[in-house]
């Protein structure tokens, strides 16, 4: 019987539609690192859980509340890091976008650490 990864199961309670609510998850010196050329405005890093709650409000304002992760796969590497690998969907500006991201999350004695989303943009 496969069990389930501890680090994945500390992800499946994220809620990232209520930040301020998962707060438990996030270290206090937590890092969100998002990199994306095309939302120079978005781009940077987030730290702790305010800034992860201003990341998701800030891309959440700019998409009029349409920014959904969907899911693709998700696996466990090592005993820190856990790789996710979404098709997020969109509207900005009016355009309609679904776009690959993998994000990269590295969680210590239960917490969130540091987490890097790097969405495809170039294709």
């Amino acid at each position: 019987m496969n069990q389930e990864h501890p680090n994945i199961a500390v992800l499946k309670k994220l809620d990232l539609t209520n930040i301020a609510g998962a707060a438990d998850l996030l270290a206090e010196d937590a890092v969100f690192r998002y990199f994306n050329p095309r939302l120079p405005d978005v781009q940077g890093d987030y730290v702790g859980p305010k800034g992860f709650q201003a990341f998701f409000e800030k891309i959440g304002g700019l998409t009029k509340g349409t920014f959904k992760v969907n899911p693709i796969s998700i696996f466990a590497a090592g005993d820190e890091l856990v790789v996710v690998h979404s098709k997020n969907t969109m509207t900005l500006e009016d355009q309609q976008i679904a776009t690959h991201v993998v994000v990269v999350w590295r969680i210590v004695d239960d917490k969130i650490k540091e987490v890097w989303d790097i969405p495809s943009v170039y294709s």
